[in-house]
């Protein structure tokens, strides 16, 4: 449903990755895969209103970055799917660890934090704690039809960082400085601020976290030529990564330690392959989070031809690393007959200067 809703593409990967965040909570607590995981009442309509309605909204503020407070734990019990319930939910409970969440109990005996939203602000948040250091722009209050001891308020903060500030002013002032000039020089300078402000709605631009699940085996009676294979076949299946470290196991035995990182979507294919290629007998889960940088794909010329790089940036857009693609400077070499490394360093310096002259 949600991917065939046309969302903007950053609220389409929040909303999944919300999701997906509850899936593997809700499969860790059932001792299943997260694909196998029937949502019930969290799938419902509602939920699904609440989950892509916030997205859609982060979406639409333009926000960089997402804070929360610490977390009360609640308490009593609640009715769920599966009959009375302890608050905080199981679902509920599992979110918070997987994520480290700062909690705290205010002595309410009520469901404060539901799965749906216990599932966004694990998502989404950059850090739990007290707010940053940001001058404060606008605000948001929401009020909850239950009558506690405390105010039954959610409030959104909205306001700017000092770096954030700094840097709009300078590209402000950069505007303005290249909007004056009429030189021969000016669709280069369009295009170097146009590389530097990439738009967010683009999914691969942006910044942004989501959860993953790492498989690991200890594997020490494989033959080492069926690893290369296992590694093709894991890739193929979905796997975001994998990798092997040398290891010492029991009866003095050298082994590999075997980490296959993939979506918890395509946990069961992993598995499947590992079980099936490998002579392991067990497999570890772990859910894990991670920070993923925005990038995009740039054509840089050079004498021998053009090379493709890969920019990565930062939540606020600053680039922070640049790395040409390994086949087009591979192609290149061998077809000049020159070292890999000096096409490498060839393409690094044409990016550099297209962009920085």
């Amino acid at each position: 449903m949600i991917k065939g809703a046309e969302l903007p593409p950053r609220a389409e990967a929040w909303s999944l990755a919300v999701f997906q965040q509850l899936a593997v909570a809700e499969g860790a607590v059932h001792g299943i895969a997260p694909e196998q995981v029937h949502f019930h009442e969290v799938g419902a309509i509602d939920a699904i209103v609440d989950i892509v309605g916030t997205c859609l909204g982060l979406d639409w503020l333009d926000v960089d970055q997402i804070y929360c407070s610490n977390l009360p734990t609640g308490g009593g019990t609640v009715w769920a799917a599966h009959g009375r319930l302890p608050v905080p939910v199981p679902a509920v409970l599992k979110l918070y660890e997987m994520r480290q969440v700062p909690i705290y109990s205010n002595g309410i005996e009520r469901e404060l934090v539901t799965p749906t939203g216990a599932a966004i602000v694990t998502t989404l948040a950059t850090r739990f704690g007290a707010p940053p250091s940001l001058t404060l722009q606008k605000i948001g209050l929401g009020a909850g039809s239950l009558n506690l001891p405390i105010p039954n308020i959610l409030r959104l903060w909205i306001g700017e960082t000092d770096s954030r500030s700094e840097k709009q002013e300078s590209e402000q002032k950069e505007r303005k400085h290249t909007k004056s000039e009429h030189t021969e020089n000016e669709p280069k300078e369009r295009e170097k601020q146009e590389v530097r402000l990439q738009p967010k709605s683009q999914a691969q631009n942006a910044f942004f976290q989501d959860s993953i699940v790492a498989l690991e085996t200890q594997i020490d009676d494989l033959n080492p030529q069926a690893i290369g294979y296992v590694f093709e076949s894991l890739f193929l299946v979905g796997a975001v990564d994998v990798f092997t470290q040398a290891i010492g196991m029991k009866k003095s035995r050298p082994g590999v330690l075997l980490t296959v990182i993939c979506p918890a979507e395509k946990v069961a294919d992993c598995e499947k392959v590992l079980f099936c290629e490998t002579s392991t007998l067990g497999i570890r889960h772990s859910a894990q989070r991670r920070s993923i940088l925005g990038r995009d794909f740039q054509t840089v010329k050079t004498k021998y031809g053009s090379i493709q790089v890969k920019v990565a940036r930062s939540q606020m857009g600053e680039v922070l690393n640049v790395q040409p693609e390994y086949e087009d400077c591979a192609q290149i070499a061998r077809h000049h007959n020159i070292a890999w490394r000096e096409v490498h360093r060839i393409a690094l310096q044409s990016w550099h200067h297209q962009h920085h002259q």
